[in-house]
């Protein structure tokens, strides 16, 4: 190892340690994290910011509020430098929750309250960001290339798009504030740092944001540096995560560096570490390129690598398809198995192309639309999404038919009789949730407008609009179901238990749930329940009511589309961390499960799955109910990390994982979990600081997690009844 790589490792061995640091303090200041693990920081002591208020309320909303606030928190916002970094600049605050109400109370939605609460609808109304940026357009232009297209088109269309330009140049005006007093604390630095190897790093780093403060980069380190600031102000904004194809984003630059001879590959890989520690991003690496050629190249590689040194929390996706290099393959999931944090994830590209194509689409298009959040797909610049923010607990649609079916005479009792009334109110709560998603459409803009989003996004610059407001490409909503897994198990014990062995009477049954099967014989029922095949274990009476509940939701919400607009519904399974939540609204249920705990995550089945044959079994179940239109249905492994003992047992994993989206998969999760180690971190998470786990779409430290969250994660690996 030479001198350079040497200084690199121990540059990011601090690093590593100090976001440790970051991380514990962010704890210890705000309590359990169940998020993403950013790379927002706590604010320094003492330093306080307050909204800037333009509504009666005490909120901000709308083209002025957001702008004039951007601008305020950007003018006063702590600087962070560190002399280990290739990338100065740190993120601290969420404009978007610091606002107070959310949603601009003069638009006024309680028409659509009494559905959206009866059926526990996560209505995505004043729902920001989850749909992804075109880094090549700011890339290529700069911050002033930006100030300048906007300029172009300002005076094409005339004072009626005035607020929305002078919002969108506030907004690059902010940036280039943040940066400008960033750099005078790198100025302020070098001379009083003593080592000469980061004193020269300092000075590197003051000149490349000078540089791109009105140009656009034209080195990797400068693109890098660039991708860093936008990261961070458009996080700061409102929480904005979803990255890009990362290989191909870099490639250029790294190529001309190479060429040039101001790099080797040492130096990409710090950078690249740099990148990936400043905020954890969601990143796409390999896959297809539109005509269907592989676009993985060295510095998908050297991502990687870069991935591994720093040995955190990561958000890559690799994306498989034909193409895919074989030696790229086994290398990812080689790392996954290294450093067991949960990285990278596997998408599908077979099942998610011609899920998207079903939509309308050419291949070519769903060949660019890649993953680039917790469980979802986004054309880069392209369209508006809404991508896991809607969501239909359908565990609560259930029991709202059970209920109505129990209100009838004894005599329509029926496991038909209830799916009836469950596809009746599953319908009414797609259309209260379409309903909803227009309500937003038609009057986020008076909200929330993406300022920053809208920069790096093709058609809101040209047309003067917002992107939720007629500036996208395309509209493709997404709306994710959760709780597949009660539903489907509860079907099938009634089926079972009820109908066909006579076991027990709906009028028995229904006592049990409102008894929380407490009271005589209520465990001994809970236990007869649970016993039945569940979702999930291959082949059974569950697996297949929940294929065909899938099936009827996937249709169900895909024939809103184009109903007289341009907006094309597009089905999911996901939880995301509202699995506990949901739970809390439901009652007991016919699967055995108790009052008030949480649902079944994503797609998977209800925790009590793991080992031994089930994860084959359980993965087949999930392919199968994919709902097929380009979005996706989650798989979540959870394996032992003693399956992996040598190359060959890779391969094996990565054939089970290709057999898996042969089968129709579109999305893979891996944790490799220690039990004993996870255990131990649950119940002293101080012992572990370092523990990373993919706990949904995200991977984050295990003791940020609060203890309700991370007993979710170990339910899923720990059988028990």
């Amino acid at each position: 190892m030479n001198q350079k790589m040497e200084q690199y490792l121990d540059r990011i061995a601090v690093l590593k340690q100090k976001k440790l640091e970051q991380t514990q303090q962010k704890v210890d200041v705000e309590g359990g994290l169940d998020e993403d693990d950013y790379g927002r920081i706590v604010p320094p002591d003492g330093f306080e910011w307050k909204i800037i208020p333009n509504h009666e309320n005490g909120s901000f909303y709308g083209y002025d509020g957001w702008s004039r606030n951007f601008c305020d928190l950007m003018e006063k916002h702590p600087v962070y430098v560190d002399a280990n970094d290739a990338f100065c600049g740190k993120w601290m605050f969420f404009l978007s929750r610091m606002k107070g109400p959310v949603w601009n109370p003069d638009y006024d939605y309680s028409d659509l309250k009494p559905g959206l609460e009866t059926y526990d609808i996560i209505s995505g109304i004043g729902s920001d960001a989850h749909f992804a940026p075109d880094y090549t357009i700011g890339l290529t232009l700069g911050w002033e290339g930006l100030r300048r297209k906007i300029h172009t088109y300002k005076e094409q269309n005339g004072s009626e798009c005035l607020e929305f330009y002078e919002a969108e140049e506030k907004t690059i005006d902010a940036v280039q504030v943040w940066i400008r007093h960033t750099i005078e604390r790198i100025e302020e630095m070098i001379p009083e740092e003593e080592d000469p190897a980061l004193k020269e790093n300092l000075t590197e780093m003051k000149r490349v944001n000078e540089r791109i403060l009105t140009e656009a980069p034209e080195t990797l380190r400068e693109a890098c540096q660039w991708i860093c600031w936008f990261n961070m102000a458009s996080r700061t904004y409102n929480r904005d995560g979803a990255g890009g194809q990362l290989d191909e984003l870099l490639r250029p630059y790294y190529e001309k560096d190479l060429k040039e001879g101001r790099i080797d590959d040492a130096d990409a890989r710090y950078y690249i570490a740099c990148l990936l520690l400043n905020d954890t991003h969601y990143y796409q690496l390999g896959g297809p390129d539109g005509d269907g050629t592989d676009v993985t190249s060295r510095v998908s590689y050297l991502i990687l690598e870069a991935a591994d040194l720093i040995d955190t929390s990561c958000n890559l996706t690799v994306r498989v398809h034909d193409g895919l290099p074989e030696e790229f393959f086994l290398k990812a999931v080689g790392y996954l198995f290294k450093n067991r944090n949960g990285w990278p994830r596997f998408s599908g590209d077979k099942a998610l192309v011609e899920g998207f194509v079903k939509n309308g689409y050419t291949p070519e298009l769903a060949r660019k639309r890649i993953a680039v959040g917790c469980n979802w797909m986004s054309l880069p610049g392209l369209e508006y999404t809404l991508n896991d923010l809607v969501k239909i607990n359908t565990a609560r649609v259930f029991e709202v038919a059970f209920w109505e079916m129990m209100a009838l005479p004894e005599d329509e009792y029926g496991v038909d009789k209830l799916w009836s009334l469950f596809t009746k109110h599953l319908l009414r709560a797609v259309d209260v949730t379409v309903k909803s998603m227009k309500f937003h459409m038609r009057y986020q803009v008076y909200n929330e407008p993406e300022l920053l989003l809208n920069l790096l996004s093709h058609g809101p610059v040209e047309k003067g609009h917002d992107v939720s407001d007629g500036g996208a490409m395309y509209y493709n909503l997404a709306i994710d179901g959760a709780g597949i897994a009660v539903v489907a198990d509860s079907f099938a014990c009634l089926e079972q238990r009820i109908e066909k062995e006579h076991r027990l009477s709906w009028k028995e049954m229904n006592e049990c749930l409102q008894n929380n099967y407490g009271g005589t014989g209520g465990e001994y029922t809970r236990r007869m329940m649970t016993s039945v095949a569940r979702y999930g274990s291959g082949g059974s009476r569950a697996d297949w009511w929940g294929r065909k509940l899938s099936d009827f939701f996937a249709e169900a919400v895909h024939r809103k589309s184009f109903e007289g607009d341009n907006f094309c519904f597009i089905p999911g399974w996901f939880s995301w961390a509202n699995t506990i939540d949901f739970g809390k609204a439901v009652g007991a249920t016919p699967n055995g499960r108790k009052a008030g705990t949480a649902i079944n995550h994503g797609a998977n089945p209800m925790p009590v799955f793991r080992k031994d044959g089930a994860v084959t079994a359980m993965a087949n179940t999930v392919a199968d109910i994919q709902p097929g239109y380009g979005n996706t249905a989650p798989i979540q492994l959870e394996l032992d990390p003693g399956l992996i003992r040598d190359e060959e047992a890779v391969k094996k994993i990565a054939d089970l994982i290709r057999t898996m989206f042969e089968k129709g998969a579109t999305l893979l999760n891996i944790n490799i979990i220690d039990e004993k180690k996870i255990l131990k971190a649950h119940k002293d998470p101080s012992l572990y600081p370092d523990l990373v786990v993919r706990v949904t779409g995200f991977t984050a430290y295990f003791s940020m997690l609060s203890p309700e969250f991370r007993q979710l994660v170990v339910d899923r690996i720990i059988a028990k009844e």
